[in-house]
């Protein structure tokens, strides 16, 4: 069952600090390199005081938030999705964020998973397909086998995906390759002290922020015009 959207008053009712500064700084992590504690400084500058934690549980709250809000505005990908797999390590151990991109570069869906193996495959592919509403055409992968016979037996499963071909090839590929380094670039420099589900939730936002870059959402229907980045996010929250 889809969770229904709390009202934007309700949403930030208790908070010490303003909805257009939680916003901000929220924003601001996840979108360029700056740390917790670069923000609590720049907030310094600006008369705030805040501390670090402060603003490490405003991304955690609020993120989840944001995507659904922004979710109702996305374009859907196309249906030729390259999908790749890139390491990410936790706290010291290694894990995996399964991604995909269409032929132009959209991003279709991504997911963090403690293992690569089929299962971990198949769930990647049944959330991209709730996230789209349907399959692709063609999915192109690298040579790993687990994604490939995951690929395979996703028919077995649920039959939209009878007609989805499976192709391999690691020059297609690159496009997600190279996708890759705009969440990485991020993801590198935070990830030290966190644990998986606050990493979840962290790059959950990364990904956002990234398809936001990438003109992935449809704001035509708000039927206003919007000049600057504060005043669409606020609309679209309060939508």
């Amino acid at each position: 069952m889809t969770k229904s959207l709390v009202g934007l008053d309700e949403l930030f009712k208790g908070r010490h600090f303003e909805r257009e500064i939680i916003v901000l700084c929220a924003r601001w992590y996840l979108r360029f390199k700056l740390s917790f504690r670069d923000l609590v400084e720049m907030m310094a500058e600006r008369g705030l005081t805040l501390a670090h934690t402060t603003i490490m549980r405003w991304v955690q709250r609020f993120t989840p938030e944001f995507e659904r809000r922004w979710n109702s505005f996305a374009r859907q990908a196309g249906q030729s999705w390259r999908v790749d797999e890139t390491y990410i390590k936790i706290r010291g151990v290694w894990t995996y964020l399964y991604r995909a991109v269409d032929r132009e570069g959209r991003t279709v869906d991504f997911r963090l998973s403690a293992r690569r193996n089929v299962a971990a495959a198949k769930a990647f592919f049944r959330k991209a397909l709730k996230t789209q509403g349907r399959p692709p055409r063609v999915i192109t992968l690298d040579g790993y086998a687990a994604s490939h016979r995951a690929v395979r037996e996703m028919p077995d499963e649920n039959e939209v995906w009878k007609d989805t071909r499976l192709r391999s090839s690691k020059y297609l590929n690159n496009i997600i390759e190279q996708d890759h380094r705009g969440i990485k670039a991020r993801i590198g420099p935070m990830l030290g002290v966190m644990r998986f589900r606050r990493a979840k939730i962290t790059i959950a936002g990364l990904e956002l922020l990234h398809r936001i870059r990438k003109n992935q959402f449809d704001l035509s229907k708000l039927s206003i015009q919007i000049k600057n980045a504060p005043e669409m996010w606020d609309t679209v929250l309060a939508t």
